[in-house]
């Protein structure tokens, strides 16, 4: 699924996450990235521990196959849309 403008969000997942993180709450916004790192750190530890991966050389091999772009795109527009959820749920 590819997000150009999307008429629901008012523009593309990207986007829209970047209006929220730069108008919501700071606290929020700091909580959220600090998961997010925390979380993509937990990742590698988990790939280098239980697979024996080098995550460097893994994660540039995802970034540069041209097979798995639309795949990888998809999966970084869903979680942009989970965490501007996440962001927004803590600021009402």
């Amino acid at each position: 699924m590819y997000f150009e403008d999307d008429e629901i969000l008012g523009g593309t997942p990207k986007s829209r996450f970047f209006d929220i993180i730069f108008h919501a709450n700071r606290n929020v916004v700091e909580g959220e990235i600090e998961k997010m790192v925390e979380w993509m750190a937990a990742l590698e530890l988990v790939i280098e521990q239980k697979c024996g991966l080098d995550v460097e050389e893994e994660v540039k091999r995802v970034l540069y196959d041209e097979e798995k772009r639309a795949q990888l795109e998809n999966k970084v527009n869903s979680l942009y849309i989970e965490y501007m959820g996440q962001i927004l749920s803590q600021s009402e």
